[in-house]
């Protein structure tokens, strides 16, 4: 890994849990999803769709992943708490054709429907497959970087009849939304004579030296 030796030169070696502990909260823009408005469409069973987004750490569960039904066309609508800058993506499947093998992102287009994914997408990605969840996909920053609303749109696999992925990770940064209340001024009926002292003239008195 590049850099990797530089890291344990003398005096700076690094554990290597606080390396991974330093990782995974890299990958923590899965805490800022709005979950009850997540949906994931062609899902084979209700609900699954959500499980791929979890823990770093917790990637490699084999019991929660996605599958496709009807296809192998997977299209992921994801609503954050706030605005998120996103920097990059892992996806992870098996190692067989099953394994995704494009994936295109769509930004700010809230309940996003096959239809729409004729739309040009911000970024396209050729993907490889990952077991491992290793593979990280940097995106163009400057496209992703005031996202509310993310759409994951994986078209084809290689070459099974239905698409599988484990795990989905999003690294970023996260702001919180800024609600716009509405601020109820006071304003004074009457002046307060009080506010408006008049000042007193103070009479100079010369003198003729």
């Amino acid at each position: 890994r590049r850099g990797h030796g530089a890291r344990h030169g003398p005096g700076r070696c690094r554990c290597c849990g606080e390396e991974a502990a330093e990782r995974g909260a890299a990958w923590g823009l899965y805490l800022r999803i709005d979950r009850q408005r997540l949906q994931c469409l062609n899902e084979r069973r209700e609900g699954s769709g959500a499980t791929v987004f979890r823990p770093w750490e917790e990637r490699g569960d084999r019991s929660q992943f996605v599958e496709s039904d009807d296809d192998e066309e997977l299209l992921f609508n994801i609503p954050f708490t706030g605005s998120v800058k996103l920097k990059g993506v892992i996806v992870m499947g098996e190692d067989d054709g099953t394994h995704p093998a494009e994936m295109r992102l769509f930004r700010n287009i809230p309940h996003m429907s096959f239809d729409d994914t004729a739309k040009e997408p911000e970024q396209t990605f050729s993907l490889s497959r990952d077991p491992l969840g290793e593979l990280e996909y940097p995106t163009k920053i400057a496209r992703f970087s005031n996202v509310y609303h993310l759409s994951m749109h994986f078209p084809k696999n290689f070459g099974a009849e239905t698409t599988k992925i484990f795990y989905i990770g999003l690294k970023g940064e996260w702001t919180e939304a800024h609600r716009h209340e509405v601020t109820i001024c006071n304003y004074e009926a009457s002046a307060n004579p009080a506010d408006h002292k008049l000042e007193q003239i103070t009479p100079q008195t010369h003198f003729i030296s």
